[in-house]
């Protein structure tokens, strides 16, 4: 983990499953999303962290500042 250091981006991938577990301790929560000190970027589905309610309302200030990029769909990922 980062243990409370800085970067300057920090990337984080849910994309394992629909279990945010690691995500649901409001420590390492907090470390997540307080530690990029330009930008953050979070990979996953926004149904599944929209199960919990701190990343819930996370996704809703993203998505009001238009910060947000749609997954492609399933014929452009065959294209690749």
């Amino acid at each position: 983990g980062f243990q409370g250091r800085e970067k300057e981006l920090i990337i984080v991938s849910t994309v394992r499953s629909c279990n945010i577990g690691f995500l649901r301790d409001r420590k390492r929560l907090n470390v997540m999303l307080t530690r990029a000190k330009r930008g953050l970027i979070v990979i996953g589905n926004a149904d599944c962290l929209r199960t919990d309610p701190t990343l819930a309302k996370y996704l809703d200030w993203v998505e009001s500042n238009s910060l947000v990029k749609s997954d492609l769909a399933d014929d452009q990922w065959r294209q690749h």
